[in-house]
């Protein structure tokens, strides 16, 4: 039997690994916590005195945990056409955040989230474990209940989604000018100076929530994501920029309470989509304490 101590050294040493491989399958930080943490009960309720590769079999532990979470969250939603947004991980414009780096690592990003969130559950998880975290296709193979060779379709089927809808972001410095760009034009009413910085097909989504459904939606065009960003201007002083999953975003919040969350997807030195997190239940659960703000779990 391993010593209990020896075992919670083991796992802290392994914590960031597995909320990570948790945050990209579950596309939410508080689920991803719950995961972490039911791994280690399972954990302490496993002889693992045989296990070579407790790290490998923590990932899998960890997998399993998630693939019945995103299956009892399919279960529950009624229309499953519902806009749905990850929860963002936001830190500040700058970086600088150890931990939020840490789970951002190999770029995760809105874009990329978003896609996962159309996946079946085994799929995600299929591509998740294998293409980002290089989990052999045998160790997925029985967490999925599938053979190694319909574990590896299940990837290759994710993958073509994700390359078909997830763009290239560019990089940080550019980001910054297109997205600056964009927030001085909706403040100053510029509607022309919107679409120049909009892709012709940008796709603006807006998550509120159960509280407010009929403000959720998914809007299509340069034009009309154009007349919604005047309609919702900001005045200067209320938003600031921010990291949203590692690329860049705008935080809204009056009087310091998080009105919303804007993440961006650059990509050929225009905007390609707009994610506004607005639900208020979701915002208040958001760590944001590296940007000075309270919230979080």
């Amino acid at each position: 039997m391993i010593d209990n101590d020896f075992l919670a050294t083991r796992f802290e040493a392994d914590r960031g690994h597995l909320k990570a491989v948790a945050y990209r399958v579950l596309g939410s930080m508080g689920e991803a916590e719950d995961a972490v943490q039911e791994t280690w009960v399972r954990l302490q309720r496993s002889d693992t005195g045989d296990v070579a590769n407790l790290t490998g079999w923590l990932t899998t532990v960890v997998g399993r945990v998630c693939l019945d979470m995103l299956r009892s969250r399919a279960s529950r939603r009624e229309d499953p056409l519902d806009v749905r947004l990850p929860d963002p991980v936001v830190g500040p414009a700058d970086g600088g955040d150890p931990e939020h780096e840490a789970v951002l690592a190999d770029s995760v990003g809105s874009a990329l989230l978003v896609v996962l969130e159309t996946l079946t559950p085994a799929e995600r998880l299929a591509f998740v474990l294998h293409d980002l975290f290089a989990v052999p296709f045998d160790d997925i193979a029985p967490i999925v209940g599938r053979t190694p060779a319909a574990a590896r379709q299940l990837a290759s089927r994710a993958r073509r989604r994700v390359r078909g809808g997830a763009p290239v972001p560019d990089d940080l410095p550019r980001q910054r000018r297109v997205v600056d760009a964009f927030t001085a034009a909706a403040r100053g009413g510029d509607f022309a100076a919107l679409l120049e910085v909009l892709d012709p097909d940008v796709v603006l989504r807006v998550d509120f929530g159960a509280l407010k459904p009929d403000l959720t939606a998914v809007v299509r065009g340069a034009e009309e994501v154009a007349r919604r960003a005047l309609m919702f201007r900001q005045p200067a002083g209320v938003s600031r920029l921010v990291l949203v999953n590692g690329g860049m975003g705008v935080l809204t919040a009056p009087g310091g309470t998080p009105a919303s969350v804007m993440g961006f997807t650059v990509s050929g030195g225009r905007i390609v989509a707009i994610d506004v997190l607005a639900d208020p239940e979701r915002l208040a659960g958001l760590d944001l304490s590296a940007l000075g703000l309270p919230g979080g779990r």
